[in-house]
């Protein structure tokens, strides 16, 4: 599994053992809080197999604003870096195989590889494509109808619709799950 990043982050040959040493694997049922809104996160993930989610409470409802899945990294960067609470809760929707690594060997390993470009500008484009996610996701509630992030969803994200419950789908989009299913039946009759 660590093989696939090694492309991703361009490692000194002779560090990557090192490196890759200090993931552990585990295996977590679906439902899994990894990370708790409010906890300070002192571990990042790499999914190997699952999904996972992104959610905060507000006044009770929980509200979805991103998912993971294979190949990817997550955890709450903010917090992470900073040793801030976490804005939001992290948790598994399907069974997951996770590898997980603590925040004291990231911080090391960020301090030996801070010198290599081709690291640095990795890391760097990683955490601009979560933000960049989180601009579009915001811009679409000013921008466009539920109808339109749904069809959004749709074309851009399939495997979201496929693999996602609907009820994840419909905080995502911001809209209620019977909503969800008006836009749904609506579209299927316009076809």
């Amino acid at each position: 599994m660590l093989e696939k990043f090694r492309d991703k982050f361009p490692v000194p040959p002779e560090k990557w053992e090192g490196y890759t040493s200090r993931f552990k694997r585990i295996q977590v049922p679906a439902k899994t809080i990894l990370l708790r809104e409010g906890e300070i996160s002192k571990k990042a993930y790499l999914i190997e197999k699952g999904c996972l989610r992104v959610w905060f409470d507000n006044k009770g409802d929980e509200v979805t604003f991103q998912f993971f899945f294979e190949n990817s990294t997550v955890s709450s960067i903010e917090s992470f870096k900073k040793g801030t609470p976490s804005l939001f809760s992290l948790e598994t929707i399907e069974p997951c195989t996770l590898w997980w690594i603590d925040k004291t060997d990231v911080d090391s390993m960020l301090e030996e590889v801070s010198e290599i470009a081709s690291m640095r500008n990795q890391i760097m484009n990683t955490l601009f494509e979560r933000t960049l996610h989180y601009m579009k996701h915001f811009l679409s509630f000013v921008r466009d109808t539920p109808q339109e992030r749904y069809e959004n969803l749709l074309n851009q994200q399939p495997y979201i619709v496929q693999r996602i419950p609907q009820h994840y789908i419909a905080s995502y989009l911001g809209i209620s799950r019977v909503h969800l299913s008006r836009i749904k039946n609506k579209l299927a009759r316009g076809k």
